[in-house]
């Protein structure tokens, strides 16, 4: 065929014909035998089977594959039985069956082999490697396993070329793909169905890491929020150990001006640290205190006035605490909402007087001070005193009550109304803030206006001597003893005022606020915040937030239980 002499090396045709005569087997008269035994299914003498079955026209016969082709000259040989038509080769001692065209067959007709067993390989037939399947990734992203006929076929050939001395030389073939794709399918990438296979798999990492996202936000979520719980509960604490919070001490050097303080006797570090934040002196409360812990302080405190600075550390206030210096001589205090039964041990000893003599002097007809009253209960006026040695019980107490004819006359009360208002300014001192004082008076007022009981629990705790027990809540039987200063029993005012009121307490017994309340409860007693109302149901809403506080503040002073 031309395409084989193009194809092969040009050689001598005369050596070659002589070559292959020389080699050839002496004729034999045994005719070849045909194995009629069929092949096993899915072997690879099946796939030969099938490809010769597809090219060849007619039994006993092998067609070439390529009808275009020309016939090409004939190999000469010894006759044979069972001679192949012209256009194949013949190798004596081989039977027909195992005759193979040279040609290979077009793509269409290779046939894939199944190799997926041992068994599909004939017994005693040998495999061939060049016909090895290779594994080939189709358009729907499985791996098929083909195996070229036409390769078989090809190979079987070559094997007859080399039987007969080589005189046949290897077709030219045009390279076609393998049947499903080769290796660069394999490797390949199709855009089309990558796209449409790749969809789901973004949709589902999408809702992946979309759940993930929820899940982070929900912790991240539930430890702020416990941050904040902790913070909101422990907050203080937590920034006083770090050292985040303001300090509890003032700095030094920043002390100015003048305060006066009241040591009692008997008084301990604990409340004479209260007296001097309540004066101003030191920045806390417990300042002072946690000082003589810390310093491992052993200190008697003597009762007296002592002259102090505000804003002074506490180091500096216990120096001049012990300063006898600033002890003030014959100096005598009342407290704002104190009673004489209070307030006459403290003086005595500040002044260093006999008690008797100032109960004494209490005791007197109220007359002999100018008071028309039939007690001074009230009459003595909130402040620090200091007196001239060798002064006389009855001099302190008329200073006190001379001062306090001075706050009546600078509020404008008549002094015929002197002893009213001073009863009302002493429920008014003892019942709410300063800042709520006029709101207060103006309460008072409205009641006794319409002849409502003013059921002020000061008034039923002061008639039954339980005033100082320094709780708010009056026990059952305080509210229901009839004594004259109960108005939870009697209507109207008491008998007497029922503490020493303050100027800005007189001032607002003298000018109440405008408003209709009828109602008002102490709501915070910690900072002092009051609910004013006008109808009951208001004032019980305020009465819950009151017990609401109390229930939270246990140790509040709400109640002594």
């Amino acid at each position: 065929m031309p395409e084989r002499e193009s194809a092969s090396p040009q050689h001598d045709p005369d050596a070659r014909l002589g070559d292959l005569f020389e080699n050839l087997p002496d004729p034999t008269h045994q005719l070849p035998t045909v194995d009629n035994t069929p092949p096993p299914p899915g072997s690879r003498r099946a796939a030969r089977e099938a490809a010769r079955s597809a090219n060849t026209p007619a039994a006993g016969s092998a067609a070439v594959s390529d009808p275009a082709a020309s016939p090409g000259p004939e190999t000469p040989g010894p006759a044979t039985p069972g001679a192949a038509t012209p256009g194949s080769v013949t190798t004596p001692g081989v039977t027909p069956d195992a005759q193979v065209s040279s040609e290979s067959p077009s793509p269409s007709d290779r046939t894939p082999v199944d190799r997926s067993t041992a068994s599909d390989v004939a017994p005693g037939e040998p495999e061939d490697l060049s016909t090895r399947a290779l594994p080939v990734a189709d358009r729907a992203g499985s791996l098929r396993t083909t195996e070229s006929a036409a390769d078989s076929a090809q190979a079987a050939s070559a094997a007859s070329d080399a039987a007969t001395g080589g005189t046949t030389a290897a077709a030219h073939t045009t390279s076609q793909p393998p049947a499903g794709g080769g290796l660069e399918d394999l490797f390949q990438t199709h855009s089309d169905d990558d796209a449409a296979h790749s969809a789901p798999a973004k949709k589902k990492r999408r809702t992946g890491c979309l759940v993930a996202l929820i899940i982070v936000l929900a912790v991240i979520g539930g430890l702020a929020a416990g941050g904040v719980w902790v913070w909101n509960t422990y907050g203080d604490k937590i920034s006083d150990a770090l050292g985040w919070g303001e300090p509890a001490d003032w700095e030094p050097g920043v002390a100015t001006g003048e305060v006066l303080v009241t040591i009692n006797e008997g008084d301990t570090g604990s409340p004479v640290s209260t007296a001097l934040h309540e004066a101003g002196v030191t920045r806390t409360e417990e300042v002072f205190y946690d000082y003589l812990v810390k310093e491992n302080i052993a200190v008697t405190f003597y009762p007296g006035i002592y002259r102090l600075q505000e804003k002074m550390t506490a180091e500096a206030a216990l120096e001049a605490l012990q300063n006898p210096a600033n002890k003030l001589e014959n100096s005598a205090s009342i407290g704002e909402g104190a009673t004489i039964e209070s307030s006459l041990p403290g003086m005595a000893e500040s002044l260093g007087m006999p008690l008797e003599e100032l109960q004494a002097a209490v005791d007197a007809d109220p007359s002999t001070y100018g008071v028309e009253a039939s007690t001074l209960e009230g009459w003595l006026f909130p402040a620090v005193y200091t007196f001239d040695p060798g002064v006389t019980a009855e001099q302190v107490i008329q200073r006190m009550v001379d001062r306090t004819r001075e706050s009546l006359d600078a509020a404008g009360v008549p002094a015929a109304d002197a002893q009213r208002i001073l009863t009302i300014a002493s429920i008014i001192q003892r019942e709410g803030r300063t800042d709520d004082f006029p709101k207060v008076s103006r309460v008072i007022q409205n009641r006794l206006d319409i002849d409502m009981k003013l059921q002020m629990d000061s008034t039923a705790q002061y008639g039954y001597g339980s005033l100082h027990e320094g709780v708010v809540s009056s026990s059952a039987e305080a509210l229901e003893d009839p004594n004259e200063w109960n108005t939870y029993v009697h209507t109207g005012l008491p008998i007497t005022p029922i503490a020493s009121p303050s100027d800005a307490a007189i001032d607002a017994a003298m000018h109440p606020a405008d408003g209709p309340w009828l109602y008002f409860v102490t709501i915070n007693l910690a900072t002092g915040e009051t609910q004013f109302s006008e109808t009951y149901e208001e004032h019980l809403q305020g009465v819950e937030r009151w017990e609401q506080w109390c229930q939270e503040n246990p140790d509040g002073g709400c109640s002594a239980g």
